[in-house]
């Protein structure tokens, strides 16, 4: 059983009081996956629900208070050392739930309705207003763009660091309108080179291309940043064996071998795990008698691959895991 499914039987245990209360805190996609958990579990033995049961409150034994109030005790102690200004902008990057309650709403609604609201406004808004939403979705927001606007906007995700109070109170007067809903203006954080890098991880392959190109032409030193960012080949030692066997049915071996001559030991022993002992000795030695190869060789052989490896990301036949989260 998994981790949420174990949540939607405490949930479902609840009263409605206490279980609304909690889903409250939630994000849309939390919301989403403990809803359809809760319509699986509903008719599961009481064995299975006692044995979660046991679980949670041996879980609540090792926990302490210390976290309560955490949250308003840290602001209080911020503004009184920093200042109110100060204080907003260091909040503003490190409590949960700090943004405003205008871009709060936007992490609710479908991508094609976001479009619609915010597709007249500024660049600079919608670039703010795609840096505060999940990746894949902000993803298909930016599909959903005017062409032109693309790689501009992508470009001012990736320049964001903070925002000012000025475009703060902008785009909160663009949320009132559309929300009718108010909430203080402050600097804060958001984008950035690898914001803009997630975003594009999640864009179709086809359309990558094209806003790329463009944005070459604005600014070729941010895109050669957020392309540095974005799911490279030796992230591949991330996926599972299962998305590395479809891969590796796909890819011409000889291209693999160029390209494993300059990968990292995880990523090739990630290859050469899923081959047999034989096979695995026969490709060996077949990527050692190629001798010494280009760099540019190599890194050609694996831009190929991973464009390969997104397209069938795009087509539902692997799981690149890691795609848009950080990598380490």
């Amino acid at each position: 059983m998994t981790s949420t499914e174990q949540a939607a039987i405490i949930v479902l245990l609840l009263g409605e009081q206490q279980a609304s209360d909690i889903i409250k805190y939630l994000n849309p996609r939390e919301v989403q996956a403990l809803g359809s958990a809760m319509m699986s579990v509903a008719d599961i033995p009481q064995e299975s629900v006692n044995a979660v049961l046991d679980d949670f409150v041996q879980t609540i034994k090792k926990q302490t208070n210390l976290g309560l109030g955490t949250n308003e005790y840290v602001e209080t102690v911020f503004k009184r050392a920093l200042g109110e200004d100060k204080a907003s902008t260091v909040l503003g990057r490190i409590l949960p739930g700090a943004s405003s309650k205008g871009l709060e709403i936007l992490r609710w609604m479908d991508p094609r309705a976001i479009t619609d609201m915010i597709s007249g406004e500024h660049p600079q808004v919608i670039a703010i207003i795609l840096s505060v939403l999940e990746y894949d979705i902000a993803a298909d927001v930016l599909n959903f763009l005017p062409a032109e606007k693309r790689a501009e906007i992508l470009q001012r995700v990736a320049n964001l660091e903070s925002v000012q109070p000025s475009a703060m109170e902008e785009l909160e007067r663009i949320m009132k309108q559309q929300f009718s809903s108010n909430s203080s203006a402050k600097s804060s954080s958001f984008g950035g080179v690898k914001t803009a890098a997630k975003i594009m991880n999640f864009v179709k392959v086809d359309l990558e291309s094209k806003i790329m190109g463009d944005l070459s032409a604005i600014d070729e030193d941010i895109m050669l940043k957020i392309q540095d960012n974005m799911f490279t080949f030796d992230n591949l030692s991330m996926v599972d064996n299962k998305a590395i066997q479809v891969l590796m049915r796909n890819v011409d071996q000889d291209m693999l071998m160029v390209a494993l001559k300059g990968a990292g030991e995880e990523v090739k022993e990630k290859f050469f795990g899923n081959m047999s002992q034989r096979a695995r000795a026969m490709f060996v030695d077949d990527m050692e008698s190629k001798g010494p190869m280009r760099i540019s060789d190599v890194e050609d052989a694996q831009k190929t691959i991973m464009r390969l490896a997104r397209k069938l990301s795009d087509a539902g036949e692997l799981v690149l895991a890691g795609r848009g989260d950080d990598f380490v």
